[in-house]
């Protein structure tokens, strides 16, 4: 059996059948072919057993996280699970009961300065004087907000069409994970404002899609593309150089829970499938509630 070419089959059906975004895609991608390399690394061309699979897990052992461990031992799952199925091929996973122990990592936000200074550096229009970069500050504008003011992930972002905007109820059908679909409502006016501003410029520009954001080309703007535009305002607005277009997400769900929202109904803004994701947030309000405990209970200051 040629590996490599059961892999790009694999592949490419995950493509074409399932409701996957380029990015899981691309980390089933990049997974396999690590595996796929340290096949050819070994000159292995025999059955893949549950022991060469062991061998490949302490291979990863000595230079992966546990995440990264865990993550490629389900790709795996879900490969031999399909040559399984599709070809009746033997899995190597049958015979095994790996349990690795995922780390669990708070989710990572940023401060509410950082995000008004983030904001803050896309408004300033003071030195945007070309239409291309009234273009650049306007879009961007829309989507960063967005973001913040919804929670929403960058491939949904990237997925939201034009039929999915109702400007009368201010609402947004977001397709998510699963193809699971669920409401947003942008209850914040200048969310509202900096959204119809783009769709005025973007009338103008006349692209022949009906997708919300476009590049400079008129094209679909790909998750790659609103990556990139944070990264630059985020180095503007010099937060946390670590952050990520994810701890928009993150600091949308923790200020909610924060500021009083219940864990069931952010777990359907959010469009967790099982609430014990939404659950990790409260880790971090948890700490913010010790802190203010601690500094501002009265009982603290009492002598007796």
């Amino acid at each position: 059996m040629n590996i490599t070419n059961k892999i790009n089959e694999f592949l490419l059906e995950k493509k074409l059948s399932k409701n996957l975004s380029l990015k899981t895609i691309k980390a089933y991608e990049s997974d396999l072919k690590t595996f796929d390399a340290y096949l050819n690394s070994l000159n292995y061309k025999g059955r893949i057993t549950s022991n060469l699979i062991l061998k490949y897990l302490e291979d990863l052992n000595q230079h992966c996280k546990n995440t990264t461990i865990v993550r490629k031992m389900i790709s795996l799952k879900m490969f031999f699970n399909y040559l399984d199925q599709k070809h009746n091929c033997s899995n190597p996973f049958y015979k095994l009961n790996i349990k690795i122990k995922k780390e669990k990592n708070l989710p990572k936000i940023i401060t509410v300065d950082e995000t008004n200074q983030l904001l803050s550096v896309i408004t300033d229009n003071t030195s945007q004087t070309t239409s291309f970069q009234r273009f650049l500050r306007t879009r961007d504008l829309c989507m960063i907000d967005l973001l913040i003011s919804t929670g929403m992930r960058i491939g949904e972002l990237a997925n939201i069409q034009l039929e999915d905007l109702n400007l009368n109820d201010h609402s947004i059908l977001v397709h998510g994970k699963g193809r699971k679909q669920r409401l947003l409502y942008l209850t914040c006016l200048k969310t509202r404002k900096n959204l119809m501003t783009w769709l005025h410029l973007r009338k103008k520009l006349k692209p022949d899609h009906s997708y919300l954001f476009i590049n400079k080309y008129r094209n679909r703007l790909s998750i790659y593309g609103i990556e990139d535009a944070f990264q630059k305002y985020k180095r503007l607005a010099g937060i946390n150089y670590k952050s990520t277009p994810h701890y928009l997400r993150h600091t949308f769900a923790t200020n909610l829970l924060i500021n009083g929202a219940d864990l069931r109904s952010v777990q359907e803004i959010l469009g967790h499938s099982s609430i014990s994701t939404t659950e990790i947030y409260t880790e971090i309000t948890n700490n913010r509630k010790k802190q203010v405990f601690k500094k501002y209970n009265i009982r603290n200051h009492l002598k007796c």
